[in-house]
């Protein structure tokens, strides 16, 4: 393969989605229901998941994303300081969610998990020439999780 001029972009972490306070009502009530009838029942360990949980969304909806520095080149994708090589992924596909748009790539390994990559809109032509030259694209959705997460805003 001929060697081909890095391709670097910022994006954030991850998409944020904004809360009003109904939405934070709504996460206390919910947790209050679940911590109540835990105690009722006497679930001790799914009264502390349930409050893990909870202190876990809230701070992962305060904490605002990190912004990464992404490169395409011939080795593969960096992310930050982490390499993903081509190698470990046997195509990518690319997934549109509102105004956003990521790269998902997809891995060789069975239980290993796909990498999903923002990147803006106006450098996506050259990120997915860049990803086609090197991977089969194909078609990909939202997992049931990610339906579930984006239905909830978290």
């Amino acid at each position: 393969m001929t060697k081909t001029q890095p391709i670097s972009w910022q994006a954030e972490e991850y998409i944020t989605r904004d809360h009003n306070a109904g939405w934070y009502i709504g996460l206390f009530i919910v947790g209050a229901g679940l911590i109540a009838l835990s105690i009722f029942l006497k679930w001790w360990t799914f009264l502390v998941l349930v409050a893990l949980s909870i202190v876990t969304i809230l701070i992962s909806n305060l904490r605002p994303p990190r912004k990464i520095q992404y490169t395409l080149d011939d080795k593969g994708l960096k992310e930050g300081d982490r390499l993903h090589k081509y190698e470990d992924f046997k195509a990518f596909g690319i997934l549109k969610e509102g105004n956003h748009f990521s790269a998902v790539l997809i891995p060789k390994k069975r239980f290993s998990l796909s990498i999903k990559v923002y990147f803006p809109g106006d450098s996506g032509e050259v990120i997915v020439d860049a990803l086609g030259a090197r991977l089969p694209m194909e078609q990909v959705k939202l997992d049931f999780l990610d339906k579930i997460v984006n239905f909830l805003r978290i």
